[in-house]
């Protein structure tokens, strides 16, 4: 580490406040002539890919989130009208919302939202809501599982205002992602009982003609607005999917568009060296030998950005995680992604990180700015913003002093302009890095296959539900006679047990546990 190399490995954007310094990397000068080649391929392939090429093979999709921040990009007026329109309409609409134009059945004016989603669905606005929504004009709950006891702890939560000013948002794409669909019917059935419409409680954000938006016009939601099959759910956060539920939080969509915009505009540019996007997916091929081989910490040093490092988990490691390149070789690339915020973490994870297994890289997030007004000293001359900022230092020292890299984003606070900025940066270094090492990163065929094995699953419970009787029987006895495997019908056994539905006896080992219906007993 010295002085020579700091100038040398910061890059800035000194009209934004940014930078990304890498000089803890350890990147040697040569790096970036090898790859080259690999480079200006990245830089074509994302030109068509902004151009509207078939960019997620699988499907036969562009992909078309960038264009979201800057419409006059899609390549055709029909496009271009796709994003223009509904943001029109949603900025009327939570005119509407704010001004009580749009109320619920009983006349009240809606006083919080509670979003239902799943995967981008939720975290993107989670994200958002965390970073830049203190103070929000109507505060957000989620249902993002289909964990009953979960939902039941949310609505507890929200009936202090009450269900009646709580306005509903249910996002997805297809409308028959299970989870979205458990906690819509969950919240149905729970404002039915409070003697509410729901349907007149709620909005839906959904692909035209899906199974979601057949429900909103027979329940009559309040609204409902477009999701395109050309943004992803992990790339979603600026369109509808994150837009709506920002705006309706009073959260400064136009600043949060801009930030991604101009961000978009530094890393169009093919100087890769003046290309922030480009050197974070180069430093991240040249720490992980192009093939994951150290896994990425994220750190930022500041609580609003705490969710900043499971946002990146879905967005870095659903789309680098693949088992297959653009050629069809088995390569199981990937980037693990873990972190969660300092200096929080240097009385967790810390202590690994510097002595124990040298098996990732860290990236440290400063935001620069500690807090709106005067701060007091807590020591002579020092303040918390000053620890914190010694903490971040220090931690980043220590760790280069072990042996361990680390790059470091900087900005001067978190605003929705700023925090734009962070994700088109991290969107845009995920595509190059996809395409320096050749796989599809728009396509989640891993997460289909989870979902069709408990597709799977649920059919054998329903199978074994059907198959309990008043005799106890094992579970390689009803396995054998409903034709399933013994070990999936002993866990079906004992999720029916642990919820009421059937009644076991423990035997010495699972084989001998026997299980019999406990309805009528």
């Amino acid at each position: 580490m010295s002085w020579q190399s700091y100038n040398q490995s910061l890059l800035r954007y000194p009209q934004f406040g940014f930078s990304l310094d890498l000089s803890l990397m350890d990147i040697e000068a040569e790096f970036s002539a090898k790859m080259q080649p690999k480079i200006a391929k990245a830089f074509a392939d994302m030109k068509a890919l902004e151009g509207g090429a078939i960019a997620n093979p699988d499907e036969g999709r562009m992909v078309g989130h960038y264009w979201l921040r800057n419409a006059e990009l899609a390549p055709t007026p029909e496009l271009k009208q796709a994003i223009t329109g509904p943001l029109a309409d949603l900025k009327e609409f939570t005119t509407k919302v704010h001004s009580g134009a749009v109320k619920s059945p009983g006349g009240a004016a809606f006083q919080q939202i509670l979003l239902i989603g799943i995967g981008g669905s939720a975290l993107g606005p989670q994200l958002v809501a965390e970073a830049i929504g203190q103070g929000a004009r109507l505060p957000i709950f989620f249902f993002d599982n289909t964990d009953p006891a979960g939902m039941d702890a949310v609505i507890e939560r929200i009936s202090t205002t009450g269900l009646d000013k709580t306005l509903v948002l249910v996002i997805s794409k297809s409308g028959g992602t299970p989870e979205t669909r458990n906690g819509m019917l969950e919240a149905k059935a729970a404002w039915e009982a409070a003697g509410l419409d729901f349907g007149k409680h709620t909005v839906a954000v959904t692909g035209g003609g899906s199974k979601l938006d057949q429900f909103a016009t027979q329940n009559q939601f309040i609204a409902r607005f477009p999701m395109e099959d050309w943004v992803g759910g992990r790339t979603s956060v600026l369109s509808t999917v994150g837009l709506v539920p920002a705006a309706l939080q009073g959260i400064d969509i136009d600043q949060l568009l801009a930030g991604a915009a101009a961000m978009d505009a530094e890393t169009r540019k093919t100087d890769a060296a003046q290309n922030a996007s480009m050197q974070l997916a180069l430093a991240w091929h040249h720490a992980s030998n192009g093939k994951g081989e150290k896994d990425m910490v994220v750190l930022p040093y500041k609580d609003s950005l705490v969710l900043f490092s499971k946002y990146l988990q879905q967005l870095i490691m659903e789309s680098l995680g693949k088992h297959l390149d653009l050629d069809g070789n088995v390569v199981n690339q990937g980037l693990a992604v873990y972190g969660n915020k300092g200096s929080t973490d240097q009385h967790a994870y810390i202590q690994q990180l510097r002595d124990g297994v040298n098996n990732f890289f860290a990236c440290f997030i400063e935001v620069r700015k500690g807090r709106d007004g005067k701060s007091i000293e807590v020591d002579p001359g020092t303040t918390s913003a000053d620890y914190l900022q010694g903490f971040f230092r220090g931690t980043r020292k220590a760790l280069h002093e072990s042996g361990r890299k680390s790059l470091t984003l900087s900005i001067p606070e978190v605003t929705p302009f700023q925090l734009g900025m962070l994700i088109a940066l991290f969107e845009r270094a995920v595509s190059f890095y996809a395409s320096l090492v050749n796989i599809n990163a728009y396509h989640q065929p891993g997460v289909e296959a989870g979902k069709k094995a408990a597709g799977v699953f649920l059919d054998t419970l329903s199978a074994v539900r059907s198959g309990l009787s008043s005799t106890p029987k094992t579970a390689s006895q009803i396995a054998t006679a409903i034709a399933a495997d013994p070990e999936d019908v002993y866990h079906c056994l004992n999720h029916l047990a642990a919820n009421g539905e059937a009644l076991s006896a423990l035997g010495s080992s699972p084989a001998e546990d026997a299980f019999q219906c406990s309805v009528g007993l």
